[in-house]
């Protein structure tokens, strides 16, 4: 099992260029299923779950090329796909229920394995198959595995969310757009991720207008086109490089970035005595050896990102004072807090809310990851501890981040891989 080591006292100096959003490529990915005509996405991000997903496709038919040096995918479908997606595929992967819709809605039927990924709370999907089911679907879920068929297809209606999900909002808006008549979709989410996969839809020719602040109509199709897609930045990738720069007291000039996509993670971070310079396309981040307190509630776009949670946690302890994160996305995402407080990380946990003590000085240590973004936080709590600190089960990691360890080694970072 590899794990990473890092060597803590190193400051950030340089440049990093930011990925493409793995979270916008993944629903991207699940939405070909949708066309047989050629499509080629762009700045793919080289990660375990995009090459998951690309392996998902390949295995029900599709002819996926993963060109990892150019960051590129081309797809082409056959005219007719397997609609079934096994557990050895989907058990790393959440993303990958994401499937069902569109497959239900051009072939008429799926099986499809019930998702793993990430241990931070049970995110249970009935918000995709309730919305299926009002759009016609008969579902059985039995043997880890759904089932579901629409022998009619599925037919345009009302439906409005009971709380804000990105991939049931994801899942329904593709299945709507080769759907029957018009489906409208109410308390969507509306993250730069679902703009992307709504751009890179419109560009196959779907029909998606949106109504209201989180609204959106879907007029069904039935043939759809060619396209070329660039994918968006990652924007917690771009977070977590700011959160590092500011931790090692740091300069960063990261780039490939839109500053206005991350207006909420930077006005919390300057807050925080962070000094953040805006450009059109990148940031230089200055870091500041007084960090404030700060309060903050995690909340879906535009407000603070939950996946940003345990990076800031990080960053809290160095501050000056008590800060607060009151996690109101996922119910076990604090997972991450039994190893910072194993670095002398003093943190109180009381049901959703985390209070941390600031001024405490980390010690290295040999650490157990649980999951992506727990993993990427114990490598930041590594870049300011006395001595060296090893993070295991890092396969987390490589889900979402790419060549995090080259990125930091080229930034000053005594950081590297073990086997």
């Amino acid at each position: 099992m590899q794990k990473l080591q890092i060597t803590g006292g190193k400051k950030i100096s340089g440049t990093i260029a930011i990925s493409g959003s793995k979270n916008a490529t993944l629903p991207i990915l699940a939405a070909t299923i949708l066309t047989n005509k050629k499509i080629l996405i762009k700045n793919v991000p080289i990660v375990r779950d995009v090459e998951t997903m690309a392996a998902l496709l390949s295995t029900m038919g599709s002819f996926v090329k993963l060109k990892k040096n150019e960051k590129k995918i081309e797809i082409i479908n056959k005219k007719s796909l397997k609609t079934f997606a096994p557990y050895n595929l989907l058990k790393t992967m959440r993303a990958g229920v994401l499937v069902l819709g569109p497959l239900l809605a051009k072939y008429g039927v799926a099986k499809v394995s019930l998702p793993g990924g990430c241990s931070i709370g049970s995110r249970p999907i009935d918000l995709h198959l309730n919305a299926l089911k009002k759009m016609g679907a008969k579902i059985k879920v039995k043997n880890g595995y759904i089932t579901a068929s629409a022998k009619k297809g599925l037919k345009g209606c009302l439906i409005k969310f009971p709380k804000i999900s990105v991939g049931a909002t994801e899942n329904i808006l593709i299945a709507a757009c080769f759907s029957k008549g018009k489906t409208k979709l109410r308390n969507c989410a509306c993250e730069p991720e679902v703009e992307d996969l709504i751009e890179f839809l419109k560009k196959l020719g779907c029909k998606i207008n949106q109504v209201g602040k989180r609204s959106f109509d879907v007029v069904g199709v039935k043939k759809l086109k060619s396209a070329v897609h660039k994918v968006i930045f990652d924007r917690i990738e771009a977070g977590t490089y700011i959160i590092a720069t500011a931790l090692t007291n740091g300069r960063l000039k990261i780039t490939n970035i839109n500053p206005k996509i991350i207006h909420t993670e930077i006005k919390i971070l300057t807050k925080m005595n962070v000094k953040i310079r805006k450009r059109k396309n990148f940031i230089i981040v200055s870091g500041f050896k007084k960090i404030k307190n700060v309060n903050i509630n995690t909340k879906p776009y535009p407000g603070f990102p939950t996946d940003l949670q345990a990076q800031i946690m990080v960053l809290m302890t160095k501050a000056d004072g008590i800060s607060t994160i009151k996690e109101n996305i996922f119910e076990n995402r604090f997972m991450h807090v039994s190893e910072l407080r194993r670095m002398g990380a003093h943190i109180e946990i009381m049901g959703n809310k985390a209070k941390i003590f600031g001024g405490k000085k980390l010690n290295g240590a040999e650490l157990m990851a649980t999951d992506l973004r727990a993993s990427v936080c114990l490598v930041l709590a590594g870049l300011i501890s006395n001595d060296k600190t090893i993070v295991n089960r890092i396969y987390h990691l490589d889900r979402g981040y790419e060549k995090i360890e080259n990125k930091l080694s080229k930034c000053g970072v005594k950081i590297k891989r073990l086997k």
